[in-house]
């Protein structure tokens, strides 16, 4: 069975609009919620409700183990990728918060052979010309 990442775009998506739930709710893959992702959905969940769904989705991920925590050499890693985009793709990470974010589920998904499913094709594919990982696309809604 296929692993995959799902990206914070996706699940702002289905929270707000209940878009992609043939992604979040496919059969034949297992899906894991990057913690890095955890992070930006949490710091998005201003109201009683959103929090108390993030506590759901949380919980549903953390008792069957699959919660992805980006290791120490994936942060090493990631720091060697930031560099290399700045280098050779004009990125700067001083403003770019979500690329250091996009970076880390990148390499935590790559580290597991795990896919990335987002919306936000520039960054992926510039993470993916310096370290090849599995990346599909979602529609935007």
């Amino acid at each position: 069975m296929e692993r995959i990442v799902i990206d914070t775009n996706v699940y702002v998506d289905w929270l707000n609009e209940g878009q992609h739930e043939a992604i979040l709710f496919q059969r034949e893959a297992v899906k894991y919620l990057s913690a890095v992702v955890l992070m930006e959905l949490s710091a998005g969940a201003f109201s009683a409700r959103d929090r108390r769904l993030m506590r759901e989705v949380t919980s549903a991920f953390a008792k069957v183990g699959r919660i992805l925590l980006p290791t120490v050499t994936i942060y090493e890693e990631a720091g060697d990728v930031l560099r290399r985009l700045q280098e050779s793709r004009g990125y700067t990470v001083a403003s770019a918060y979500g690329l250091v974010n996009d970076v880390l589920i990148a390499l935590s998904a790559r580290s597991m052979g795990a896919t990335v499913i987002t919306q936000n094709e520039r960054d992926f594919v510039a993470i993916q010309t310096i370290r090849p990982f599995k990346l599909a696309l979602a529609p935007h809604a």
